[in-house]
């Protein structure tokens, strides 16, 4: 049983290591979204997804090594509880619930990409203009 344990762990290691890499590289400066108007809608989501990626990146390396995968698979239930509080304080006729689960689709599929290119379609009706 105890191989079985080592195992896990190592698979954990490999997983956040993983999530690290992607995160970094999301995380990485754009000259293009540096240059954003502040009132931009779109620049303010991106701003937001890096201050909260951020956070997660750094709770994650101030946990213990053996906390940080622990630490990494109770942030998504954080965010998920946020999500919905949000938007369950948003009209109906808006149709929160769908935009909800699309943006978090596209969070896991992003996730599942091998090579993390970000350059990518949302599934939304606008261009970001950068890479994030």
């Amino acid at each position: 049983m105890c191989g079985d344990d080592e195992g896990a762990g190592e698979l954990e290691e490999m997983l956040y290591a993983r999530f690290l890499v992607h995160a970094r590289a999301l995380l990485q400066p754009d000259d293009q979204t540096t240059a954003a108007s502040p009132d931009d809608p779109l620049a303010y989501m991106d701003k937001l997804f890096s201050d909260a990626l951020s956070r997660c990146v750094r709770d994650g390396e101030e946990a213990g090594v053996d906390q940080r995968y622990l630490r990494l698979a109770t942030q998504p239930l954080v965010f998920a509880r946020l999500a919905g509080l949000l938007a369950g304080h948003l009209g109906l006729d808006q149709d929160p619930l769908r935009k909800v689960i699309e943006a978090l689709m596209e969070g896991y599929a992003d996730a599942a990409r091998p090579d993390h290119d970000n350059d990518h379609d949302h599934g939304h009706d606008h261009d970001h203009g950068h890479r994030h």
